[in-house]
C-alpha cells in the first residue's frame, strides 16, 4: 500500500507509519472552544509522538431538524480554521458539501473531507480531489452508511481519474445503517478497504450515533452511545486502521451538535495513549 504524505507538514499515513490522529470539535461553536481544544490536543499528541490534524466543521448540513445548529458558515468558519492553523502550526481537516466550496476549503484544509452521504456525488468528489491535489492536500472520504466496503473501489478509481492517477485518497469507516436508529461497524471493512491500496481511518465518534434517536429532543436530533467511542476506536486500530477520527468537547452534554457521541476533552490523553499502544502491537 502506498504511504500518503502531507509534504508541507512532514506527516504520513499508511503502513509502517505512526497512528494519525484527526481530532477536534464536531462543529465550530465558539473561538474559545476551538482554540482550547486545539491547544490541548496538540499538547497531548506531541507528548505521545502522534501526527495530528485538527478537525472542525464550518457547516453541519445533514441535520435532523431545520432548527439544529449548523455552524458559522463557510467564510467565518474557514477564517477560524485558518487562525487555528497559523496559531498552533497545525494541518486542518474539514468537510465540504457543494462543488463551489471545494476550492476555498482546500486553500485552508490539508485533509479535504467528503461527507458519507455525499460520496457518490461525482461532481463533488472530482471538485474536491482536484482542489486538494492543487494545494498539496489529501482527500479524506467517508464510506457511505449504505455502502459495502468493497464498493468504495469506485470512489478510489474516480479520484485517481480526476487527478491523473495521483494517490491522494484516504478512506474512512464510520458504520453502516440498517435502519431503526442504529449504526453497525463491521471491523472486516477496514482490511477490505485497505486491499484497495489506500490508508483507512475510523470515525469512532460518528460510528456510535443513533440517528434520530435523541430522547432529549424527542428524535429531532441524533442520539449516541459515548461510551462506545473508545471501544470502536480500539477495535478498529486492532483491525489495521491507519488513523483515528475523534471529536471532543469541554462539556459534551452542552455541545450544540452530536453531544451524545463526542468525548470530554479531558479524556483525550488516556484514550490516545491506549490507541498508540494497540497500534504498536499490531504493527
Amino acid at each position: 500500500m502506498a504511504v500518503l504524505k502531507l509534504e508541507k507538514w512532514n506527516l504520513a499515513i499508511g503502513d509502517g507509519q505512526p497512528l494519525m490522529v484527526i481530532a477536534g470539535v464536531n462543529v465550530l461553536e465558539s473561538r474559545e472552544l476551538v482554540m482550547e481544544t486545539a491547544a490541548h490536543l496538540k499538547a497531548v499528541t506531541a507528548e505521545l509522538g502522534l501526527p495530528y490534524v485538527f478537525k472542525g466543521s464550518f457547516d453541519k448540513a445533514n441535520r435532523s431538524s431545520i432548527k439544529s445548529y449548523r455552524g458559522p458558515g463557510l467564510e467565518a468558519g474557514l477564517a477560524l480554521l485558518a487562525e487555528v492553523k497559523a496559531t498552533f502550526n497545525l494541518p486542518i481537516a474539514t468537510d465540504y458539501h457543494e462543488t463551489a466550496q471545494a476550492v476555498p476549503v482546500a486553500a485552508v484544509a490539508d485533509l479535504v473531507q467528503v461527507p458519507a452521504f455525499l460520496n457518490r456525488q461525482t461532481d463533488l468528489v472530482v471538485a474536491g480531489a482536484r482542489a486538494a491535489k492543487a494545494n498539496g492536500g489529501l482527500l479524506h472520504v467517508k464510506k457511505a452508511q449504505q455502502m459495502a466496503p468493497w464498493d468504495t473501489r469506485n470512489i478510489v478509481s474516480k479520484v485517481k481519474e480526476a487527478v491523473d492517477g495521483a494517490d491522494i485518497t484516504i478512506l474512512c469507516e464510520r458504520g453502516t445503517q440498517f435502519g431503526y436508529n442504529n449504526l453497525v461497524v463491521d471491523m472486516l471493512a477496514i482490511p477490505e478497504m485497505k486491499k484497495l491500496g489506500v490508508p483507512v481511518t475510523i470515525d469512532a465518534t460518528h460510528a456510535v450515533q443513533l440517528p434520530g434517536a435523541d430522547p432529549r429532543t424527542a428524535g429531532a436530533s441524533t442520539g449516541g452511545r459515548r461510551d462506545g467511542v473508545a471501544v470502536i476506536a480500539r477495535c478498529a486500530v486492532a483491525a489495521g486502521a491507519d488513523g483515528v477520527f475523534l471529536e471532543f468537547h469541554t462539556d459534551p452534554d452542552k455541545a450544540l451538535c452530536d453531544g451524545p457521541s463526542c468525548l470530554p476533552l479531558s479524556s483525550a490523553r488516556e484514550l490516545l495513549a491506549g490507541l498508540k499502544a494497540v497500534h504498536a502491537v499490531v504493527n
